[in-house]
């Protein structure tokens, strides 16, 4: 993704925190679109012109050209992680878009067949193009010592001190009580 590479027909995704939701969501556009407000309100049914009762309309059919399953480890509702206000959205828009969310799976290995899974002890093989990690991020503290040696305080917040689940609420959080403790 970072580098542009050309995405199959069929992808899987591993991990479905934040990373993996925001993968699936742009892997699911349709490609060559308009303008993406249009496409917005076009897929919620939203009439911007305000020409029909309620400026509602009938939602467009926004299911993806792709076939993408969204896969997680743990057991539970794929997205409980994400934004109360906000998470509800991000898995509708994937179901709408016909996005399989698989849970309780565990990774057995990836070949020529595509991502071998085991879920509640059934093996299963997602035929996929390609597969995309979007699960286990690690903290990043490679300045600390250095900085430290040449005498400039260091202090580790947001991602760099706990990478696991990242929170931007914790995030923000720890950059305000340091900025007022400064």
């Amino acid at each position: 993704l970072k580098h542009n590479e050309p995405v199959g027909g069929r992808v899987a995704l591993i991990g479905a925190g934040g990373i993996g939701f925001d993968v699936a969501e742009f892997l699911s556009h349709r490609e060559g679109s308009a303008d993406p407000i249009d496409n917005y309100l076009s897929e919620w049914g939203v009439d911007r012109g305000m020409k029909t009762r309620g400026g509602l309309q009938p939602a467009t059919n926004t299911e993806s050209k792709r076939e993408i399953f969204l896969c997680q480890r743990k057991a539970g509702k794929l997205g409980a992680g994400l934004g109360k206000t906000t998470g509800w959205i991000h898995r509708s828009a994937l179901k709408k878009r016909a996005v399989t969310m698989l849970a309780r799976c565990e990774y057995e290995r990836i070949d020529d067949a595509g991502l071998h899974i085991t879920i509640d002890g059934k093996s299963r093989l997602l035929a996929v193009d390609n597969v995309v990690i979007c699960a286990g991020q690690i903290s990043k503290r490679d300045l600390e010592v250095p900085l430290g040696d040449v005498g400039i305080d260091v202090h580790i917040i947001g991602g760099a001190d706990q990478a696991g689940e990242l929170d931007a609420r914790r995030a923000f959080d720890q950059g305000t009580r340091l900025a007022a403790q400064i």
